[in-house]
Order: structure tokens, then C-alpha cells, then sequence
């Protein structure tokens, strides 16, 4: 019974660390979409993607609306959004997207978990060549003929579609077709689960399991990073 309870105590402070990783990460972005545009939703589609993606994490809308008021304030920190390049064990490429008040602390750490993930932290442009910057929105699957929403989502962009372990529907388009299909959205009255950009590789490395779990630890080591946002690779 005791052994039962350790495991179930384990999962719920994963839990626990997942869902306070996300708040962060949201909190960050509301602070960079606030100094970009200003507090107001309705005239700001960066912070109107906050706010979706905070609903979609489970975040109080308490703590929503007190990261924009922090983001008001005089001394709050001002983010610099950067994006690191490496490769990881067997060849692996890694994307890091990292929000930063301090770049030298970052590049550090960030250089110190590729070492020792095995991996390699590499030069702009090194690995980015490998993977295309799309918008990604998740919706309901509910009530949507996904044939029809594809022909019609066509004339807005929509280049991908498909369906997540949950059966929500997951649309992506190139980086410049994001805003057409975010109008597209809201013309048919669809508020997206959550929406933002995300890299997708051209080709992916297939490894072993021992391979796999070697690169995916590397992995969730960089996710763990008080300044890192989000992490991309191409391990199949």
C-alpha cells in the first residue's frame, strides 16, 4: 500500500511541476504581449492568444489578470525572447525558445544542459534550416466535419489537419497565413482551445528505445529551465 502511495504522490507533484512550468511560461508571455500592445485584449491578438492558452492550462483568471498588471508596472522585468539551436545525442536537432531577462545566464545554462545531455549547443542557423515556423490552432472536434472544414479552411491558409489523443482538431498554416485563420476561426464563431506558433520539422530521426530516452531526457532537462518557453526536436 505504501508503494501504491509513493507513486500516486510522485505523479500528482509531476503534476504539480507541469502546471506551475505552464503558468510561468504564460505569465512570460502576457508580460512580452503587454509591453508589445497594451493590456487590452480587443486590441491586442498576442494577449488574446495569452488568454486562450491560460485557459486551455487550467490558470486562474485571477493570476491571468495579476501577470497584467504586473506587466504594467514600472519595474517589471522586460523578456527577451531568443531562440537557441543544438543537437542532442545520435544527431538529434533541438530547438530552444527561451524568454530571458538575463541572455547571459541563459546561453549559459542552456550550453550546460546540452553537455551534459551529451548533446552539442550549435550556432544561429545551425538547425533552424530543419524545421518550418507554422501557426498551430486547437479546436472542439465537436459537431465539425473536419472533410468540409478542410476545403473551406483552405482559402485561409490551412495546409495541415488532424486530430490529437483527445479528438480535438489541430489546424496549422504557414507563419503568415496565422492571422487570416484566427479571422477565419472567429467569422464560424470558434474560440480555439489554445493557438500560437510552433516549429515543425522537415524530417524526422528514428532511434531506439535506450536512443530515444536518452534524447527525451535531454529534453525534459531543457523544458525544466526557469527561461525556457519551449523545446522542438525532430526524434520521430
Amino acid at each position: 500500500m505504501g508503494r501504491i502511495f509513493e507513486v500516486r504522490k510522485s505523479a500528482m507533484f509531476a503534476r504539480w511541476d507541469k502546471m506551475a512550468k505552464n503558468f510561468t511560461r504564460i505569465g512570460k508571455e502576457i508580460a512580452i504581449a503587454v509591453k508589445a500592445s497594451g493590456p487590452d485584449p480587443d486590441n491586442n491578438p498576442a494577449l488574446r492568444r495569452c488568454y486562450q492558452n491560460a485557459k486551455a492550462c487550467n490558470m486562474p483568471k485571477d493570476r491571468v489578470e495579476a501577470a497584467i498588471k504586473r506587466a504594467m508596472g514600472k519595474d517589471t522585468q522586460n523578456y527577451e525572447e531568443i531562440l537557441y539551436e543544438g543537437y542532442g545525442p545520435h544527431g538529434v536537432a533541438i530547438l530552444v525558445e527561451s524568454a530571458t531577462d538575463n541572455n547571459t545566464r541563459t546561453v549559459a545554462n542552456v550550453r550546460a544542459h546540452f553537455n551534459k545531455g551529451n548533446g552539442a549547443l550549435g550556432n544561429s542557423g545551425s538547425v533552424v534550416f530543419n524545421f518550418s515556423r507554422m501557426g498551430e490552432f486547437k479546436i472542439k472536434g465537436d459537431g465539425i466535419n473536419a472533410e468540409e472544414f478542410e476545403l473551406e479552411g483552405i482559402d485561409y491558409g490551412l495546409e495541415e489537419i488532424g486530430e490529437d489523443s483527445e479528438g480535438n482538431i489541430i489546424l496549422r498554416t504557414s507563419f503568415t497565413d496565422f492571422g487570416r485563420m484566427a479571422d477565419f476561426l472567429d467569422s464560424k464563431n470558434i474560440e480555439p482551445l489554445s493557438n500560437g506558433l510552433t516549429y515543425i520539422p522537415g524530417s524526422t530521426v528514428e532511434l531506439d528505445d535506450a536512443q530515444a530516452e536518452e534524447v527525451l531526457k535531454l529534453v525534459d532537462r531543457l523544458e525544466q529551465d526557469d527561461d525556457v518557453q519551449k523545446v522542438y526536436h525532430n526524434l520521430k
